[in-house]
């Protein structure tokens, strides 16, 4: 008897697991769906990792845009205004385009929306669909203030203090490119070509966006324009991301064989001063360009301010969780890591014309890039300074080099440094004259 009801009791325990196995099968993810690792997937959370060292950098301070922070408390000052801007969106353009045009053309892309998303997104088509065509109406922002002639000028929007109150511009400027707080790149084309008007008639969205977000960087509009028709952008995140990459490459051919010894995270600003290596500005259109030549490290000068390291930070989110895209803005953070790693090394930047730090103590700086890079994932054997990783570690372990630098710091380092060497090395003459001119009329008598 008792082993009959050991077995039923087994049976009835197996199909009870297997039910409630079977349940959790017809489960799918829903914080990082199985297909966030495609190319079409591409707006994500920021890594937990990076929000553990800075847990306010991923969180929009005024407005949402997307799904990930709809709805907060915190954001309803923009929030009520989404409904105006788009009202006066179609009383500009003439209602020609109609209500029903915005959200049916939207509603069009519903599949690519949800897929672009790295979380399931708990929205009905409806819901999710309003909220697109009203966030994506933030473009006006960038028609209003990317103006560049009085005869563009959209007089709807005269004296509107959401678009022409600094504080709210500038933070509007942050939260725009936060990792968490986009949308799709094809639905603000979409609501960009339906709202075009005469003055956008050779004005791409890339050119008005890129001349908003430059008031912050100030680029020169030859650089800007290499990138007005860049095509398969993902967001406005990626649009401004790419603009400050360029064309950039990756350095390392495969045909050449490359000593794996040198291929090394480089030392710090001042231990690369001590081997005799300079600092020195760099001019290009690239701003994480960097190149060593001959002794010389040539860096872009990089002003670090609230819109600047916001920026960096988001766009290492972002190469860190799309597979789908360069790792430049990562590599170029770890390479400032390598070079920051105290204060003291962030003062011999900031003297050498690298570094113009707004963001408060030096060590801010030094910590800001130690933080940043403290979990970043790139390739040091392919990514585009792998040759300036290679160089600085070549030219830092010449023994000779190390030397005559070591002898130009103890004796050249100062002036007095330089008068005693100086003196001694003209006693050092004089002794060897003197003892010359005693010992030659003793071998040579006349």
């Amino acid at each position: 008897m008792n082993g009959e009801s050991n077995h039923c009791a087994i049976t009835v325990t197996g199909r009870s697991w297997s039910s409630r196995v079977e349940d959790r099968f017809q489960q799918k993810p829903a914080l990082l769906r199985p297909s966030a690792g495609t190319y079409s997937c591409y707006i994500f959370r920021a890594p937990k990792s990076q929000v553990e060292s800075n847990p306010n950098a991923y969180k929009p301070q005024i407005v949402s845009i997307g799904p990930y922070h709809h709805g907060k408390q915190q954001l309803e000052l923009i929030e009520q205004h989404k409904t105006r801007v788009f009202s006066t969106l179609l009383d500009r353009t003439g209602g020609r385009r109609g209500l029903d045009g915005y959200f049916t053309a939207v509603a069009s892309l519903e599949t690519n929306i949800r897929n672009s998303y790295s979380e399931a997104l708990d929205y009905e088509t409806s819901d999710l669909i309003e909220m697109m065509v009203l966030d994506a109406c933030f473009i006006e922002l960038f028609r209003v203030l990317s103006v560049r002639v009085p005869t563009e000028k959209i007089t709807q929007y005269d004296d509107d203090p959401l678009f022409f109150t600094p504080w709210i511009v500038s933070s509007l400027m942050i939260d725009l490119l936060l990792i968490e707080n986009q949308i799709p790149f094809i639905v603000l084309q979409e609501i960009y070509a339906l709202s075009n008007s005469p003055s956008d008639a050779n004005r791409s969205l890339n050119e008005i966006a890129l001349q908003f977000f430059n008031r912050a960087l100030q680029w020169p509009e030859e650089h800007l324009q290499k990138h007005y028709r860049v095509p398969n952008i993902t967001h406005l995140l990626d649009l401004f991301r790419l603009c400050l990459v360029g064309h950039l490459g990756i350095e390392k051919s495969p045909e050449v064989k490359v000593d794996e010894e040198l291929l090394q995270l480089i030392s710090s600003a001042n231990q690369l001063l001590q081997v005799g290596i300079k600092f020195e500005p760099r001019k290009s259109e690239n701003l994480i360009d960097v190149v060593f030549d001959h002794g010389v490290l040539r860096i872009c000068p990089l002003t670090l301010d609230l819109f600047t390291s916001s920026f960096f930070l988001n766009c290492v989110a972002y190469e860190q969780c799309y597979l789908y895209c360069s790792k430049h803005i990562s590599t170029y953070v770890v390479f400032m890591r390598c070079l920051m790693g105290t204060a003291a090394d962030a003062v011999a930047l900031s003297q050498c014309g690298i570094i113009m730090n707004l963001l408060g103590a030096d060590k801010e700086v030094a910590r800001f890039f130690n933080d940043l890079a403290k979990d970043v994932q790139f390739d040091i054997e392919l990514n585009y300074l792998t040759e300036v990783f290679r160089q600085v570690n070549q030219y830092h372990r010449n023994k000779w080099r190390l030397r005559w630098a070591g002898i130009k710091r103890e004796y050249f380092g100062s002036p007095w440094s330089f008068i005693s060497a100086a003196a001694a090395f003209i006693l050092l003459v004089l002794t060897v004259i003197q003892a010359f001119f005693t010992i030659y009329p003793y071998y040579h008598p006349k």
